[in-house]
């Protein structure tokens, strides 16, 4: 799980600088935010499940289901945060980051 977060936080950074030299300081800052409104919440998830599955007995598959509905909350909840607060959003910038992130995990499908 490790490898998908810190995957997803490289794709975050490429598609910043990207969008930076594509758009502007503003769409570079808008590519990460968006990207980091989808590895804040897989590593925190990634985090609850290893520490799940350090208690004895395993992981709960109810805390699988709790974990991943608290993740798709704090992701709707960052978008919003982003698009209220960050005054010079680039919205093209914003989803192409959140998607490639989101993405991203394909990569590590054709590694091997």
């Amino acid at each position: 799980m490790l490898r998908v977060v810190l995957l997803q936080l490289a794709t975050t950074v490429i598609a910043g600088i990207i969008a930076g030299l594509l758009g502007g300081m503003p769409a570079l800052f808008s590519a990460l935010l968006g990207g980091l409104c989808c590895v804040i919440p897989n590593g925190l998830f990634a985090l609850r499940l290893f520490a799940n599955a350090q208690k004895p007995g395993g992981a709960n598959p109810m805390s699988f289901f709790i974990g991943e509905f608290i993740k798709i909350a704090l992701t709707v909840a960052l978008l919003g945060a982003v698009a209220w607060l960050y005054r010079d959003l680039n919205w093209l910038a914003l989803i192409a980051g959140f998607i490639v992130a989101l993405k991203s995990y394909i990569i590590l499908l054709f590694r091997h």
